[in-house]
């Protein structure tokens, strides 16, 4: 089959890494996997330099243009993002072929909810990544199918480990680790009190922020500087081998107020490493069963709480990030998530 994605992202995010760790798959199960993105943003950038197919255009209206000459030579169109079934949805008279929109985000519409199934309703394959993410379009009568986001082991490399040591001073301290962007919904400003009660208790210990800039970047580094937390709390900006960073994490914290699934926590439970999360979305579901502990959305206290006993009980902690690697490995892998896709695509 020739399968056509579609994502027009500016930065470079979960849904990102998705979008071209579909592809991967879809090539090594041998299909013709094509991207249709945004001109020289982060994924196509990347996608272009593993050899793929990149058709490179400017925004909507780029968009909409290169379907109508050229989507009836692909047997699929995969939305990953709103912004393109929202486009596939307007053109789909016109493409007469099928259409298949990944969800991946927890909360359902605030305004417009007729709007928005008809959007949704417009694809011929709904799927969600999680429970949590399939809700909102079930709650308007849809039938939607769960294909779990994947993610893949990749090995930390030892000289970039300890250049990161180096470089922030971590001989003798006590790492906690984040992966969120700067946003609202990612609510930094909790972790940053939680890791205030932390450190007041604490003094080796400190937290690495990595994640790119956003709406909430301004006030949580007033938050760090009014709480005097600038040796505790460091905001190391976005990352493209996280992995190097979880190797000298002994806590992997998520403060989100909303989320999908949470691709960030998969790497940190395949990676071995312990996680804190809030009890939100999609990592009610990755973290059940003793695989992770939780706390309020907000709650910094609560928070702060969960990550002093997984550095207090560090056997307990090794037993829960087991249960977790195995359970990651197992159910959120590449293979099973092209595997699912492939299934949906040769359905249609």
């Amino acid at each position: 089959m020739r399968i056509l994605q579609l994502n027009l992202e500016r930065g470079w995010r979960g849904g990102e890494r998705q979008t071209l760790l579909t592809l991967r798959g879809l090539r090594e199960a041998g299909h013709e996997a094509e991207l249709l993105a945004r001109a020289d943003a982060p994924l196509a950038r990347g996608a272009r330099a593993e050899g793929f197919i990149v058709h490179e255009v400017r925004g909507a209206a780029g968009m909409a243009a290169w379907l109508l000459r050229h989507a009836r030579r692909c047997d699929v169109l995969h939305a990953q993002t709103a912004q393109a079934m929202s486009m596939l949805a307007f053109l789909r008279p016109c493409l007469r072929r099928p259409v298949v929109f990944t969800r991946r985000t927890a909360f359902g519409p605030k305004r417009h909810p007729g709007r928005t199934r008809w959007k949704w309703s417009r694809a011929d394959a709904l799927v969600a990544i999680s429970e949590a993410a399939a809700r909102a379009p079930r709650d308007l009568g849809l039938e939607v199918r769960v294909i779990p986001s994947a993610v893949e082991a990749r090995p930390a490399d030892p000289r970039a480990v300890e250049a990161l040591r180096e470089r922030h001073a971590l001989g003798g301290r006590t790492v906690l680790l984040t992966a969120a962007a700067l946003s609202p919904e990612k609510d930094p400003r909790t972790l940053i009190e939680a890791v205030a009660i932390l450190a007041a208790e604490r003094p080796d210990l400190v937290c690495l922020h990595c994640g790119a800039d956003g709406a909430a970047g301004e006030e949580a580094r007033a938050r760090v500087r009014t709480l005097g937390l600038e040796d505790a709390y460091r905001f190391a900006g976005f990352q493209p081998r996280i992995e190097d960073f979880l190797a000298l994490a002994r806590v992997y914290v998520s403060s989100s107020r909303f989320e999908a699934l949470g691709t960030s926590v998969l790497d940190a439970c395949l990676a071995g490493v312990p996680v804190v999360a809030t009890a939100v979305g999609g990592h009610l579901e990755t973290l059940a069963q003793g695989r992770g502990l939780l706390c309020e959305p907000g709650d910094a206290e609560g928070m702060a709480r969960q990550a002093a006993r997984v550095l207090d009980h560090p056997e307990e902690a090794a037993a829960m990030a087991r249960r977790a690697r195995e359970h990651v490995a197992r159910h959120y892998s590449v293979p099973a998530m092209v595997s699912a896709y492939l299934a949906v695509y040769q359905a249609l």
